[in-house]
């Protein structure tokens, strides 16, 4: 299946792309984090505890699953004063 991935903020930049298309086996949005994190080098910022993700727009934690076509956002936590 192919999914839509998209990185914002300092994921974004640390990756140097807005996003890209993942073709894999999955069920859920961390297959997809752990397919990313497989990779290594700048790809370890998915492993934050504090992780934020969506899944087509919508607010979500990672046990939430995927299907063909879906498009999943990571972006780190958000922090205020």
């Amino acid at each position: 299946m192919n999914i839509n991935v998209v990185y914002f903020a300092r994921y974004r930049e640390a990756l140097g792309q807005d996003g890209e298309v993942l073709a894999g086996d999955f069920l859920t949005l961390d297959d997809v984090r752990r397919a990313l994190l497989a990779r290594g080098g700048e790809y370890a910022l998915l492993a934050e505890q504090n992780l934020m993700c969506a899944r087509n727009q919508d607010l979500c934690k990672l046990d939430e699953p995927v299907g063909e076509g879906d498009e999943v956002a990571f972006f780190p936590p958000v922090t205020g004063g």
